[in-house]
């Protein structure tokens, strides 16, 4: 992972922007921060190269909003959603709007790291970007039929009992599939499957 990216970091959190720009400056990574979405969007046409860590709940415009906003400008930033927040739904339209990750406060340094080397990476050319959905869609590949089934209405932003009513099985039988899942992909949370069912799909 180049650590010559900079890293500008949205959050309307002063806190927050001195821990994790210390945490990130300590990696070797450049740093800029902006206490609002709307701070952020003023200067972002003049802005370098770099991944932006983007706070969910901010005053005057929200994570979301501002993702949307850098999508309507056509910009190719790279963005990582921090939330302290999180819920499944708003995980899935984060990553459907194209967010490289979803990642939940307070996080451990290497989970922000392995957030930031994949946003890295989408600066990348799109060669190493096919590699890496044709990677994702291989893991994919160790699941049962019933666990893709789980993981898709995940990927819908599907709550377990829906799912579990969708695909006439328990609760209890969804939450067995979700853990085992998981287990096979090697992921701890819900946005680093989702990343991996989103980076699948560019292969398709």
């Amino acid at each position: 992972m180049k650590t010559d990216t900079i890293i500008y970091i949205v959050d309307d959190e002063e806190a927050i922007r001195r821990s994790v720009g210390f945490m990130l400056r300590s990696a070797g990574f450049r740093i800029e921060g902006f206490p609002s979405g709307v701070e952020f969007l003023k200067k972002v046409r003049d802005l370098e190269p770099g991944c932006v860590l983007l706070d969910i709940r901010m005053p005057d415009m929200d994570g979301l909003e501002v993702q949307q906003a850098l999508t309507a400008q056509g910009s190719s930033l790279p963005v990582i959603i921090m939330t302290g927040h999180g819920d499944i739904s708003t995980a899935v339209r984060a990553m459907k709007s194209g967010a490289i990750d979803f990642i939940e406060k307070p996080f451990e340094k290497a989970v922000l790291l392995s957030a930031i080397s994949a946003a890295s990476a989408r600066l990348d050319n799109s060669d190493k970007r096919r590699t890496r959905a044709e990677e994702a869609s291989t893991r994919l590949n160790i699941l049962t039929p019933r666990e893709r089934d789980v993981l898709n209405g995940l990927v819908e932003g599907l709550p377990n009992k829906t799912i579990a009513f969708d695909l006439g099985i328990s609760p209890r039988t969804v939450e067995i599939h979700r853990a085992n899942l998981m287990a096979k992909l090697g992921v701890k949370s819900l946005s680093e499957a989702l990343r991996i069912a989103f980076a699948a799909a560019e292969s398709a």
